[in-house]
């Protein structure tokens, strides 16, 4: 059953604060190929607050990823609503989807979250450029230091370790101030030392993180967990 609709129309003043940072309300989406169709949300009311560390865990094929790709804007539900950051994401045109994918939010993938010819520094000073943000430079050294990454910027991806890698993901979504950061899997391919250091990461974002994991390290240490079954939220 859909949850009651949180949308307030603009003349009654709520401050851009006051928004929840993402919202669901009885939302499906369904693949279809050919006479096949596949139903991946079914359903899914959720609600995220600002600053909130949420972490959505379930078994395989529960709709987990799809509700990254709908949060990011990289996809459109069947039925029902996406919201973030107050804004509708079904009412927003192409280019404003494209502004919100580059400056607002940020996927944090399991792995290949950065270009491969460049280095640490490059990377983050690109991700800042394509947001069309200034002082890429300077901001991009800075949020490297701030992720204890400060002399390993001219490094290429290469060189670079795997929880080096998702801290410089996760360096370039602070560096361009994304409200919302959505973690797909960040520490499936890391030992127990790195995930540990990607998850303080995260959490020094000091921003809302929305990480799909499977790991109950990662559950244990967020503010809330989301179990979903079959593309519902099941508590």
């Amino acid at each position: 059953m859909a949850v009651e609709s949180l949308y307030v129309e603009p003349e009654q003043e709520l401050t851009e604060l006051e928004w929840p940072a993402l919202e669901c309300l009885d939302v499906f989406k369904i693949y279809r190929s050919g006479p096949v169709e596949t139903v991946a949300l079914r359903g899914l009311d959720l609600r995220v607050e600002r600053d909130e560390v949420v972490a959505v865990l379930g078994p395989s094929g529960c709709g987990k990823s799809t509700l990254l790709a709908l949060a990011a804007g990289l996809d459109q539900p069947s039925a029902g609503e996406m919201r973030a950051l107050g804004r509708s994401l079904g009412r927003l045109t192409e280019e404003e989807l494209a502004d919100y994918r580059a400056r607002d939010t940020a996927i944090v993938f399991q792995s290949d979250n950065l270009w491969p010819a460049l280095t640490a520094h490059e990377n983050v000073v690109t991700a800042l450029r394509l947001a069309g943000l200034p002082q890429a430079d300077d901001v991009a050294q800075a949020s490297l230091e701030r992720f204890g990454l400060g002399r390993r910027g001219s490094h290429r991806v290469s060189a670079l370790s795997g929880g080096e890698q998702q801290r410089v993901a996760i360096a370039a979504a602070a560096a361009r101030g994304a409200e919302l950061v959505l973690a797909d899997e960040p520490t499936g391919e890391l030992d127990e030392e790195n995930e540990a250091l990607v998850l303080d990461a995260l959490r020094e974002l000091k921003t809302t993180v929305v990480v799909v994991t499977h790991s109950e390290r990662v559950a244990a240490a967020v503010d809330r967990v989301i179990e979903m079954r079959d593309g519902r939220v099941a508590r």
